[in-house]
This record gives C-alpha cells, sequence and structure tokens, in this order.
C-alpha cells in the first residue's frame, strides 16, 4: 500500500493512493459536505457541493471523485467555496418543493442539515418546482419527485449493493426523473425486490415508507452500512 502525503487547510496528511481527497480529509477530521456521496457506493460528483479548491491557481473540483496526489494542497473552507455551497444548496431548495414542516424526512434529512451547515436562511432564486407525480403504487413504499435531488443514491444503492437494477434515470436536464424499470409505477416494478436500500439511502423525504407520517421517517443508514461492510468484508463463509 503505497502512502502519499498531500496538504488539506495547511495540514500535512497522509492518505492511500486511490483515495480521494473527501476520504482523506474525513480521515483527518476534515469534514466536507456531500448529498451525493454515501460510504461504499460509486461516486458521481452530481449535486458539487463537495467542491474544493486545489493546485496551482486553485480551481473548484468536487472532492469526492478527486484522487489524493503526492504534494496535492487542498483548500475546503474558503469564501469562494462557501458561497457555491450556499448557492448549490439554494438551487436545490429553488428546484423542487422542500417545505421542511410538512416532510416525511424532517428531522432526519441531509439536504435540511446541509442548509444549516452552510447558514441558509431564504432563498435567493426563483422558486421552479412545478407539481410533479407522487408514487404510492408498490405496497410498502413511496416516491415524491418534489422532493428528489437526484443524488442517484437510491441508482447506485439498487444496481452495486441490492444488485437488483431497479432504478435508474429518464428523461434529461430539468425534466430528469427516477424511474423504476421502463419508468412504469413503482408498484408494477418486476424486478424490485422490496428490500427497502433504496428508502435507507435517500438523503431527503423523496422515498419513504407508506404510512410515515410528517418527521417519522427513519433513514436507518446504519443498517446500511452494515450491509455494505458485510459486502465488502464477507465475514460469513460460503
Amino acid at each position: 500500500m503505497t502512502i502519499v502525503t498531500l496538504q488539506i487547510d495547511g495540514k500535512i496528511v497522509g492518505a492511500r493512493e486511490g483515495d480521494t481527497v473527501l476520504h482523506a480529509a474525513r480521515s483527518a477530521g476534515v469534514d466536507i459536505p456531500a448529498l451525493c456521496h454515501l460510504e461504499g457506493l460509486t461516486d458521481v460528483g452530481s449535486c458539487r457541493l463537495c467542491l474544493v479548491e486545489v493546485g496551482d491557481g486553485k480551481p473548484m473540483t468536487p472532492a469526492c471523485v478527486t484522487a489524493v496526489a503526492e504534494g496535492l494542497d487542498v483548500r475546503t473552507d474558503t469564501e469562494r467555496l462557501r458561497f457555491h455551497r450556499r448557492t448549490v444548496v439554494e438551487l436545490m431548495f429553488a428546484a423542487g418543493n422542500h417545505a421542511c414542516a410538512v416532510c416525511v424526512a424532517n428531522g432526519d434529512c441531509e439536504l435540511q442539515d446541509a442548509a444549516v451547515a452552510v447558514g441558509m436562511d431564504h432563498v435567493g432564486f426563483e422558486y421552479q418546482h412545478k407539481p410533479l407525480t407522487v408514487d404510492v403504487s408498490h405496497e410498502l413504499f413511496g416516491v415524491d419527485h418534489n422532493r428528489c435531488i437526484l443524488c442517484t443514491r437510491c441508482v447506485r444503492v439498487c444496481d452495486e449493493i441490492e444488485g437488483a437494477r431497479t432504478w435508474g434515470v429518464s428523461g434529461r436536464g430539468a425534466d430528469a426523473r427516477v424511474a423504476t424499470d421502463l419508468d412504469q409505477p413503482w408498484g408494477d416494478s418486476p424486478t424490485c425486490t422490496s428490500c427497502g436500500k433504496c428508502v435507507m439511502a435517500c438523503p431527503t423525504g423523496a422515498l419513504f415508507h407508506r404510512g410515515d407520517t410528517v418527521s417519522g421517517i427513519d433513514h436507518r443508514r446504519d443498517r446500511l452500512a452494515s450491509l455494505i461492510a458485510a459486502r465488502e468484508h464477507k465475514p460469513w463463509p460460503v
């Protein structure tokens, strides 16, 4: 195992070659906010919340998909980064319908936590949230597209951990939506195993258990983390 040395906010940090800047920073106790990242899943760098400044000229790059390198100089907390992170969160709130007071994930929502972390006390953009569908055709779960931030955690956990590949993304740009199988109602999906890992992985109230009330959802990410760890370390004999 090769260890490389880099600087994060002026602090010398050691990391394994192949690690990401996000992993190296968090291992060193430096918190970088992220929403599309979930430990154990492939990173896609879609939410842009974990932007950091790297190297000469300090271009901004998502920490979750940037590999560490010997001598890398990383800044995680500058005025420019704070501005961009707040802008990213504001745009998410402006794009969807994230009325926390009437959401099943109120109090257990990573988007809500991110808004608090970046100091967002209002949205400076015009709200776009056109009414989208709420699919409760599944006997156990529902999906509220109005609260989806397209982080694709559900897509990746369904593919990489459950192996069902039920979830995908349909449409492009502002019309993009998470979708089950060939964009059919979730309850009609022939591939869904009803495992609920997508609900555990969802950072907001977009995926929920049917019957959840306001502030009632428990994402149970500790259980998901143990499943991911078990998949990696294979503790059971076969």
